[in-house]
């Protein structure tokens, strides 16, 4: 009773409050997130990185032919039918006669594609105009460079599709373990300490990005590790439901596939099976149109139509070669696991609004970026603090940081000469020279400024370059904003070169006190 009482006495000040996580268990995770981030550090900021331009992919490729025709209104079936027969005669000219895909313009693109390609890997795309006749053979060496390194690091598909979506694993089990080693990163959600040392500077800047984007970084996380470890989950579905049938598997998540054979048919008209599904779904456009074996009596058409008011590109609706409906793919109203499909890629890339959705996916993407640099650069600092600093692994880290967006620019310098195989040399002999010369040279901050002060010159010459050869030639707009885009760029990487050291600076003026 006099325990109760005493306690019951206390004055609040001296009532101890105990913590939401207990301290062992913090410890734990803020070790756990710093061995995940270190281990995963590089392969995350290039994949952020890449993933923060792939946004733009689609305004990428009008950039890098900006003479090729933008469609002026609706596509009628004569159109269709129109460039279906000439893309597959296309298809047989270049001996890629197998499965033909036709986009039509969106608000994601506004041109007509015409896309060939078959099970050998050898491929085809065209612009078509709004009567269906192919105008401009696509070459867009940048855009698909981009492209292949963010979702498959240029490796071999299957195995470069599974690391980045270990990747994504990696990001996502960051992301929790930083939360559960901050008790207080909601609390503290506006603490800045700008006039303090560089990493508190840095820890403040992790934090906030990390708690005011935090819905984003997980769904993008989240997303892009389910795209990229897709196919390891197909496998592990087929073996458990399936009795390790993979193509019974695919069949169910994809749909039904075309039966292989040599024997030819006519290519069906898809005007009847687009009147079908608005037959029940009178407000659904049709988006794509896939056809798998064309031309053969096996063959299978797949229309992509899309529904206003769901967030998915659209529903697939599968026909057989005469026109006979074999179900849909159920991505707009079907069950949660199909509905989560179909949204994978809209939410991954941004891809389900227009320039104003971009804009802002690609700020967010570059918080993700940032926190992942200042990440590594946290625990750098907290090292040289301690007395231990790894001054190679700061350069190495610096290099990069800062060589990644120079290898990148120097990529897209080169596409305006060479194709996408010679962009992969490119790539990489500039990044492992990034990492050479960081080695040889004494101070991070030297690096930093160095490589900062390279890339704005690289995205000044792409832009200059760019516009010299397309000015007066150029009728796509996205010519003339992504050049812009390019010279601010190239300003920013010149202000951050010229930007002081502030950690020396604060360093010297110490020494000199004393």
């Amino acid at each position: 009773m006099n325990e109760m009482t005493s306690s019951a006495g206390r004055q609040p000040s001296q009532v101890r409050k105990r913590p939401l996580l207990p301290p062992k268990f913090v410890q734990a995770m803020l070790a756990g997130h710093s061995a995940l981030g270190l281990a995963f550090a590089a392969l995350i900021y290039i994949v952020c990185l890449t993933g923060t331009l792939s946004v733009f992919l689609h305004d990428f490729h009008r950039w890098e032919q900006p003479d090729a025709p933008l469609a002026s209104g609706p596509i009628k079936t004569e159109a269709i039918a129109e460039a279906t027969r000439a893309g597959h005669a296309q298809a047989v000219a270049d001996n890629v006669a197998q499965d033909l895909f036709l986009f039509l313009p969106s608000a994601l693109s506004p041109r007509f594609l015409v896309t060939y390609f078959n099970d050998a890997g050898k491929e085809g795309e065209w612009v078509a105009d709004n009567d269906g006749r192919l105008v401009t053979r696509v070459v867009s060496p940048w855009s698909e460079f981009l492209a292949h390194l963010h979702m498959e690091l240029h490796l071999p598909r299957t195995w470069g599709l599974f690391i980045v979506g270990l990747t994504g694993v990696a990001l996502l089990s960051s992301l929790i373990s930083g939360l559960l080693a901050h008790p207080r990163i909601f609390k503290d959600a506006f603490a800045l300490r700008w006039g303090r040392s560089k990493r508190l500077q840095q820890a403040d800047l992790h934090n906030r990005l990390g708690v005011w984007a935090l819905p984003f970084h997980v769904v993008v996380s989240l997303t892009g590790a389910l795209l990229g470890l897709a196919t390891l989950i197909i496998g592990v579905l087929a073996l458990a439901a399936y009795n390790g049938d993979s193509e019974k598997a695919f069949a169910t998540i994809l749909g039904p596939r075309a039966a292989v054979t040599e024997e030819p048919a006519p290519v069906p008209d898809v005007a009847p099976m687009v009147a079908s599904v608005q037959s029940k779904a009178p407000n659904a456009e049709l988006v794509a149109v896939h056809y798998q074996r064309i031309a053969t009596s096996g063959q299978h058409v797949n229309l992509t139509m899309r529904t206003p008011g769901h967030l998915a590109f659209g529903n697939t609706y599968y026909f057989d070669g005469n026109g006979k409906p074999l179900g849909d793919g159920g991505l707009e109203v079907g069950g949660i696991g199909q509905q989560i499909l179909g949204v994978l890629q809209p939410l991954h890339f941004g891809w389900f609004g227009g320039l104003g959705t971009k804009v802002i996916y690609a700020l967010l993407g570059l918080a993700m970026t940032i926190v992942t640099q200042t990440g590594v650069a946290i625990w750098l600092s907290r090292r040289r603090d301690k007395g231990l600093p790894a001054e190679k692994w700061e350069r190495l880290w610096s290099a990069v940081t800062w060589g990644q967006p120079l290898a990148l620019a120097a990529c897209a310098f080169a596409s305006l000469f060479i194709g996408e195989e010679l962009l992969v040399v490119v790539y990489l002999a500039v990044t492992l020279a990034t990492l050479v010369l960081a080695a040889g040279v004494r101070e991070a901050a030297t690096v930093r400024r160095a490589f900062q002060g390279l890339s704005a010159v690289a995205l000044a010459a792409v832009a200059v370059l760019h516009f010299n050869r397309w000015h007066g030639l150029a009728s796509d707009p996205a010519s003339a904003w992504i050049d812009g885009s390019l010279l601010l760029a190239a300003l920013l990487f010149a202000l951050l070169a010229f930007q002081p050291n502030g950690e020396a600076t604060r360093n010297q003026a110490a020494k000199a006190a004393l």
